[in-house]
């Protein structure tokens, strides 16, 4: 068979080569949540927030190449360091197809490729509530989830060095 007529996988290194693949199957809010501990009171004090966030994820495999990533934000907006205007909170989930892709880079890219698809949506939906709280618009910043898997990274590598010269000195 000339290369002409073969499949790249066939090129790449015979017929049944894998190739590594990535494919968004589903974006989906998975939970959601708005609190407005101060009621009406949170509108009869001049707005000036202090903004809050907190990022986790959380990842399960679904079967052979499939994933869920769970982006779990929550933001905290304070009247000041006591009063709490609102906390809101999103699940923005995604199931994500992964084949072909092992180890560091498998890991890479579900805690931190897969966050970056799921943040916007996530974004927008804590601007939602805050707009339909009443509240004025809430933009909040990118998050680079690269530099999160890095420092990740190299905290769990200088863990483990730590690690191993406490067991050498025993």
């Amino acid at each position: 068979m000339s290369e002409e007529n073969q499949t790249p996988e066939q090129v790449a290194g015979g017929e049944n080569a894998a190739q590594p693949q990535f494919s968004i199957k589903r974006v989906y809010v998975k939970d959601l949540s708005f609190e407005a501990p101060q009621g009406a009171k949170a509108f009869t004090t001049q707005w000036q927030p202090k903004v809050s966030q907190d990022l986790n994820t959380q990842i399960d495999r679904l079967d052979e190449g499939h994933f869920e990533v769970v982006l779990k934000m929550t933001v905290t907006v304070k009247m000041d360091e006591e009063k709490t205007a609102f906390l809101a909170e999103v699940h923005q989930a995604g199931i994500f197809e992964v084949k072909g892709v092992d180890g560091v880079p498998l890991q890479h890219m579900l805690t931190s490729a897969c966050p970056q698809i799921l943040f916007p949506y996530a974004r927008e939906a804590i601007d939602n509530l805050a707009v339909r709280g009443g509240f004025p618009p809430l933009n909040l910043p990118p998050v680079n989830f690269d530099a999160l898997f890095a420092q990740a990274v190299a905290k769990a590598q200088a863990e483990a060095k730590v690690a191993e010269e406490a067991g050498e000195t025993q």
